[in-house]
């Protein structure tokens, strides 16, 4: 298939700007692949698909607040420093991208918080906004992250235009996030309550816990044609022995086993054993989904509704079927459902 082929007219004010009210109030598509139907529901009624022993895999990385604001030695300029990856911890070496990136040259100090509490160094140009930091801190690893916690925001996506707000602290984050590394939210997780969460456990749901922490190449455009030439940046995924388990005993009594987002739907894809099962794993992965494609452990997964061209909706229309899902989101935006990180849900069985 071609990027084309996932071209949509998304109206403007279907990009959630805000949350729900209360996260498991949000509105939820259930698409059935072999009956082709669509219903309409609020997320808590996913309770209703599931049964004893089913499985639902849910990404427990945790967001950083990875936004940093400084200012430029010498000329005061304002500079967004959005931190990206840690590349060594002793030397304090971060990825990071820039903005303006036109201002910041190799050499350059930027200066964090009040009484420039943090500085950082340029020490190299990585892609056109892309540079390293090394940041010029003497202090403990231990103190330097709480540092960086302190100067930093919640790293909402560039298309809410708005100033992060208190709540977002909380809501840009899922109630079971654990393990802190992700720059943007496994937004699908964003909808479960613990009180949902507590319904599905008392009614025998299994929940198994996968990492997949989540960077910014997830979002980056695809801009060639030819998906097969498009590379997805790599992301780190834990996969521990429990979490195979109960996935594998799931795929092997033939129960619902389901994959709560892309993020966990990429990282049990990353790890397939040659008999259809999953195995342990720990590393880094960049696997690009599109069509076709042939899943091996998720038979149904959880989504947000995505933006045109993305990665993202390319893997769900892998999953769903490419008509099946231009007919469920021509059916979404005449609904008025709210698409994109703070948006609505679509359960797909």
């Amino acid at each position: 298939m071609k990027l084309s082929h996932f071209n949509f007219n998304l109206p403007d004010e279907l990009l959630a700007e805000y949350p729900a009210e209360n996260r498991d109030e949000s509105r939820l598509m259930v698409l059935n692949r072999e009956k082709q139907t669509i219903e309409h529901k609020m997320f808590k009624d996913l309770i209703d698909y599931f049964d004893k022993d089913d499985v639902m895999i849910l990404n427990n990385t945790k967001v950083f607040p990875a936004r940093l604001f400084g200012n430029k030695e010498k000329t005061g300029a304002r500079i967004e420093v959005f931190l990206l990856r840690e590349l060594n911890e002793e030397q304090r070496l971060w990825d990071v991208l820039v903005d303006p990136a036109r201002k910041i040259r190799i050499g350059n100090k930027l200066y964090f918080g009040e009484g420039e509490s943090l500085v950082a160094e340029v020490i190299d140009n990585t892609t056109s906004r892309g540079r390293t930091l090394r940041f010029l801190y003497d202090g403990s690893y231990r103190d330097f992250r709480v540092k960086l916690r302190e100067l930093g925001e919640t790293p909402l996506p560039k298309y809410i235009k708005r100033e992060v707000e208190p709540e977002d602290e909380e809501r840009y984050q899922t109630i079971f996030a654990k393990n802190e590394g992700a720059v943007a939210a496994p937004t699908a997780g964003l909808h479960f309550s613990k009180h949902l969460l507590k319904r599905l456990e008392i009614k025998g749901v299994n929940l198994a816990e996968v990492t997949l922490h989540v960077g910014l190449g997830t979002f980056n455009p695809v801009e060639v044609e030819d998906l097969s030439k498009h590379k997805m940046d790599s992301e780190e995924i834990i996969i521990n022995k429990e979490a195979v388990e109960t996935i594998n005993t799931g795929i092997k009594n033939k129960r619902r086993v389901c994959a709560v987002g892309t993020t966990a739907m990429r990282a049990i894809e990353s790890s397939v054993s040659s008999s259809g099962t999953l195995n342990e794993f720990d590393g880094w992965s960049n696997k690009f989904i599109f069509p076709p494609y042939d899943f091996s452990i998720a038979n149904s997964m959880i989504t947000n509704f995505h933006t045109p061209k993305s990665t993202l909706l390319m893997m769900v229309s892998a999953f769903a079927g490419h008509d099946f899902i231009k007919k469920a989101y021509e059916e979404a935006i005449k609904e008025k459902y709210k698409f994109y990180s703070y948006g609505d849900a679509m359960l797909i069985i």
